[in-house]
Order: C-alpha cells, then structure tokens, then sequence
C-alpha cells in the first residue's frame, strides 16, 4: 500500500538541549489507522506538532501525499485535519458557527450539506445552535473533530482524542474514525488508553524517549510478542512449588496459592504443557480446571517501554 506520510531522519532537539526526537523513520499507509503509543514525554505530540507545521523540525524530511511539509506548506496543510488535546474553542460561538468558520479557513465555500453530514455523524447535529460554552466536555471534544473534519482532510491526527470522554462517546467516536477511513481518510491517533489501540488500529508504533522501539501490524505485533498463559486452579493451595516442578517449568503461584501460572510460546513445535501435567501428577499436585490467557496489547507496550528504559 502507498505511503501517505513518508518520515525520514526525524529529528527535533530545543534550544534547551532536550532531544525531543532522535531521527526517527516511519511510514505510515494511505487509508490505514496508525496508533503511536508511548507514555508521556515519548514525542507523540512533538511528531504530530511537526508534520502539522506548528513545530519546526531539527532535522530530516517529511513528505504526504508526495508533498514536502515545508516548501508545499499550503497544499499539505489543507490535506490534514488535527484534534490536539487542549479544548481551544471560542465559549461563546455556536457549534455550526465555529464549525463553518473552520471550513473558511482554507478557503473552502460554504457547504451545509457537509457540515450538517459532519454534526451528524457525531451526534452534535441537536447542538447545533447550542453555544459551545453550555456543552460538557465530551461534546467539546466532539466539536474538536467536527472542526478538524470541516475542511474535508486526507490525513486527520487525532492526539488524545477520548481524554476526558466516558466510555458510551468513547465507542461513538470510534465509530466515526472507522467511517472515516472507509472513506479513505488517513488517521494517525495517539491515545492513553491501549484498548482504544487494540480496537481500532491497523498498525502500532511504539516511542519511547524519542525514538521509535516497534512498528508493527497489530494482529503480527500480538503474534509475535503476546505470550500465553495456563492457569491451573488447584485442589489445594501451596506456598511454594516443588523444587522439581520449578527447575524444570516456568512457574509462577498466583491467587494466594489457589493456582499455578504456567507461561509458554504459543509459536514452538512444544508448548511443554504435556510434561507439566505429568511432572504436577509425579508431584502430587492436583487441579480442578484450567484455562488459557493470551497477553493484551498493554502488556506488550509496558514490557517494550521497560525494555528501552
């Protein structure tokens, strides 16, 4: 698939010294949902700012759509809609007011029609009229992304897009990005909650102090690095395990004793889980059921963020 943003040598460092960014390479795919995850401090935020033009790079190239960022400033600006994650709206305009002046902004004619589309497909279209002063803070962030869509974009940043919203607008605005990118629009999202990654991106970048530790597919990503799990609830709790089940099998006790954790790679020719059930028979230790656990994709990002500390 062609590269709708092509990021080469990224790097920004202030006049502090502080290295925000440590040349950093990413491509990121026409019509994809990308999600950069890292905790804070990482360099989301300063990545986006960058591509967007509200922060100049240190150094390397940035191109979208073919475009460089810096000598097509114009052209790449108006093919990127961007909803930061401060609330910055004007208290006492209406939502179709703000909304519409957005769309003026690049010279676009008034269209109704597409405003109206935009309102309604985030269940602001009742809001309209509605100062954005008297709005909660869930439907101010759903004037955010109706403001970034105005100007009919290709690329949309999405930078901590939820923050703040409970779970019911949560899944609404998923809804909305999914529409959006059957509709070809490209979507890089940055968030704090990792099911929010989980649920909706096609790929995930990890950043950690500025440089990028993975890229990955996420179903590839959850493959390779997900480990699996056996719990084996016990007839009778332990206090330690036999010293010849733990020099043989990676073992853990959990639930105060009442299980036992066997962790495994799900990819080998053999799991193990066969000599464990003998080795705990030979041991005397019984189980009343199992069950398998997979890793979650959180688990997967803090073991990454510990590893490049």
């Amino acid at each position: 698939m062609a590269a709708m943003i092509s990021i080469s040598g990224l790097s920004k460092t202030y006049a502090s010294g502080f290295a925000a960014l440590k040349s950093v390479d990413l491509e990121i795919r026409r019509g994809e949902i990308f999600a950069l995850l890292g905790p804070n401090g990482a360099g989301k935020t300063t990545l986006i700012s960058i591509v967007c033009g509200i922060v100049r790079r240190t150094g390397g190239t940035i191109e979208v759509d073919g475009l460089d960022i810096e000598r097509d400033w114009r052209r790449v600006r108006a093919m990127i809609g961007l909803v930061p994650q401060e609330l910055t709206l004007a208290a006492f305009e209406t939502v179709w007011a703000t909304t519409s002046f957005t769309r003026g902004l690049f010279g676009l004619s008034p269209s109704p029609v597409h405003i109206e589309k935009v309102l309604k497909s985030l269940s602001l279209w009742d809001k309209k009229d509605s100062k954005l002063i008297t709005l909660s803070g869930g439907m101010k962030r759903r004037v955010m992304i109706a403001k970034a869509l105005a100007h009919e974009p290709k690329v949309l940043f999405l930078d901590e897009p939820t923050a703040g919203v409970d779970v019911d607008l949560r899944k609404d605005m998923w809804n909305v990005v999914r529409d959006l990118r059957e509709s070809g629009v490209t979507i890089i999202l940055t968030t704090h909650y990792i099911e929010e990654a989980e649920e909706m991106a096609d790929r995930i970048g990890i950043i950690s102090k500025g440089q990028l530790v993975l890229v990955e597919e996420k179903a590839e990503l959850m493959r390779k690095l997900g480990k699996k799990q056996l719990v084996l609830h016990l007839g009778k709790r332990i206090d330690a395990i036999p010293a010849a089940l733990a020099s043989r099998h990676a073992l853990e006790i959990a639930n105060s004793g009442a299980d036992l954790v066997f962790t495994y790679d799900a990819r080998g020719e053999r799991t193990g889980i066969t000599a464990l059930l003998t080795d705990l028979a030979a041991a005397g230790l019984r189980f009343t059921d199992l069950e398998t656990r997979q890793s979650s994709l959180e688990d997967i990002f803090v073991d990454l963020v510990r590893a490049a500390r």
